[in-house]
């Protein structure tokens, strides 16, 4: 549930953009939307799973060991049918206007193309190595982002702001790092939707456009995301300071207080 509120709010708003040729909304609205869609999935599951709307942070959760790998099956199946899903509810609220832009021809590539609407396609005058190192930094500037909430032995965001918070930060790094890759910074925002416009009339196609683009978007955020994850580890966990040291220091505080 909590990654199709995720997908139905920011692919409904591509969609809208798209088909409204910019009448109906621009691409500051794409980032809002999808914000907001972050903001609401962790708050849909963040009490029962933590929030784990995104493939690749679960992935390095196991590996460093905060999530049990019997889970992340479990996890990633969840995150993948919920993406899928929310393509396919997006594909049918907006069908009619699909129709009317395209003639019924769906494209990947050209003046009506609208794959785009459901996963990523990196911009024509990016290389493929730098659409690449483009979702790797904005997938570590996630992570550190999301370690930076949530830390409690650090300043970590006030208990119940943290969902507005991410969802911000997703904001954020649409506005500044969106224009090469459409940012998925996520495999499971990705590439279940690439599979359901392969079987809703767009073909395989969207598999080789850009140059066979659609690994970059599975790969490059679980890379991202361990190396945000140990920069973090490096620079700022390993000098916290010890969980026991911060309650005495703020029994302390609240005793010199009274």
């Amino acid at each position: 549930l909590s990654v199709f509120f995720t997908q139905v709010f920011g692919l409904s708003s591509v969609a809208q953009v798209v088909l409204g040729k910019g009448n109906t909304g621009q691409y500051l609205s794409i980032n809002m939307a999808f914000g907001i869609g972050v903001t609401l999935g962790i708050h849909a599951s963040g009490g029962i799973s933590g929030g784990h709307l995104n493939a690749a942070i679960t992935i390095t959760e196991c590996v460093f060991g905060h999530l049990s790998w019997k889970k992340l099956a479990a996890y990633l199946i969840g995150q993948f049918l919920g993406s899928f899903t929310a393509a396919a509810t997006v594909f049918g609220i907006y069908y009619d206007a699909l129709y009317d832009y395209t003639n019924g021809n769906f494209t990947v590539t050209g003046p009506t193309a609208t794959a785009l609407i459901f996963s990523t396609y990196p911009a024509p005058n990016v290389s493929l190595l730098a659409a690449f190192f483009t979702e790797f930094t904005a997938t570590v500037m996630l992570v550190l982002g999301v370690q930076v909430i949530h830390d409690e032995k650090n300043n970590a965001a006030l208990k119940g702001t943290q969902p507005l918070i991410c969802g911000i930060l997703v904001m954020g790094i649409g506005l500044g790092m969106g224009m090469n890759t459409g940012y998925a910074i996520n495999p499971s925002r990705d590439l279940p939707p690439r599979l359901f416009t392969a079987i809703a009339g767009w073909g395989t196609e969207v598999f080789t456009a850009g140059r066979n683009w659609w690994w970059v978007p599975v790969t490059a955020p679980v890379l991202g995301s361990l190396t945000g994850a140990l920069i973090y580890k490096l620079f700022i966990d390993f000098h916290n300071q010890p969980e026991d040291d911060i309650e005495n220091k703020k029994e302390q505080r609240g005793v010199e207080t009274s």
